[in-house]
């Protein structure tokens, strides 16, 4: 716990400030310019912009002066986004176990996860103004296109891993079209014949170079700057602990279903469980009820009912790095 046992004045300062001081400035009690710690006056530090930054494998040269300060601006937005970066990385913690075996079996990058972070912020509930949903943010005709089951009861938009599987789907296809990882990513923002128009026209080959639109441009160095907070998160101020983490969900068993159910609630019930529960479980499930008029079969995560107790000892990091010793 040497980070928090250092007198720093976090009432003075945001932790996360605190922490890039503790970086840029020593360790020690005081820093070289022997100014106690808490004694600096409220400040916003401007983090070091890394010279490239490897996605998808590939190295992303991060030094040509307008890269530079995209990036700059994005790894500013994680930074003092405070609230918004603390929950991913928390999320992340129960995600990142579901999602990143499924992107390895489908032949996606792992760096892919972080496109999910920034399309939903982790959330699995998310949904945007123009009814985008669930951590990959798939619209409904899309969603329906990549074998998505979306209608008042059923929603896989928020199906962890059939969403994932539908997003490896596309980002497979874009990558058949394009070659090349950052491309495809910049496609899943603004759709493959934006994209492949801009290209034609700037007689360009990867999205990178692109002059695209102030959304999706930000979009690729939103993905970029996630991936290098997520690899350090201490380096850009943020003190966690792993009891701070969001833990996976512990499954006693699944069950299936290929009739119609009058009540989820009576379900949850027969199981220990709450009907609230049932559907953190499994936030597909839209309403109390389930009419399966066509005998579908669908698979329900039953919970261990007597683990669903907060439990600080029994929560692990998925990445060391993203908590402090």
């Amino acid at each position: 716990m040497k980070f928090l046992n250092k007198k720093l004045t976090i009432c003075a300062l945001t932790i996360a400030t605190t922490a890039t001081i503790v970086a840029i400035l020593g360790n020690s009690a005081t820093n070289k310019f022997n100014v106690p710690y808490s004694q600096i006056p409220y400040c916003a530090v401007s983090p070091l912009v890394p010279s490239s930054i490897t996605f998808a494998n590939e190295e992303i040269a991060l030094t040509q002066q307008d890269r530079r300060e995209r990036m700059d601006r994005e790894i500013l937005a994680f930074t003092y986004s405070h609230i918004n970066t603390l929950l991913q990385i928390k999320r992340a913690n129960r995600l990142f176990p579901i999602v990143e075996p499924i992107l390895k079996k489908c032949g996606i990058p792992d760096d892919f996860k972080y496109l999910m972070i920034i399309e939903s912020n982790g959330d699995i509930y998310a949904r945007s103004t123009v009814g985008a949903a669930g951590l990959w943010q798939f619209m409904d005709k899309t969603a329906r296109q990549y074998g998505l089951e979306v209608n008042n009861n059923i929603d896989e938009r928020y199906h962890i891993e059939k969403a994932t599987y539908a997003a490896c789907k596309y980002l497979k296809e874009s990558y058949e079209e394009y070659k090349d990882w950052l491309t495809v990513a910049a496609s899943y923002n603004a759709g493959r014949n934006n994209i492949s128009k801009r290209i034609e026209k700037q007689k360009e080959e990867k999205a990178i170079n692109l002059q695209l639109v102030p959304e999706t441009s930000r979009y690729l160095f939103r993905l970029l700057a996630a991936k290098e907070i997520f690899s350090d998160p201490i380096k850009y101020g943020f003190i966690i602990q792993h009891r701070d983490l969001y833990p996976t969900l512990p499954i006693a068993k699944t069950i299936t279903v290929n009739k119609k159910i009058i009540n989820w609630p009576s379900i949850a019930k027969k199981h220990g469980l709450t009907y609230l529960q049932l559907r953190e479980a499994n936030p597909w499930i839209r309403e109390a009820e389930l009419p399966n008029k066509t005998g579908k079969e669908y698979t329900i995560l039953i919970p261990d009912s007597s683990r669903l107790h907060y439990n600080p000892e029994d929560t692990k990091a998925h990445n060391s790095k993203w908590v402090i010793k």
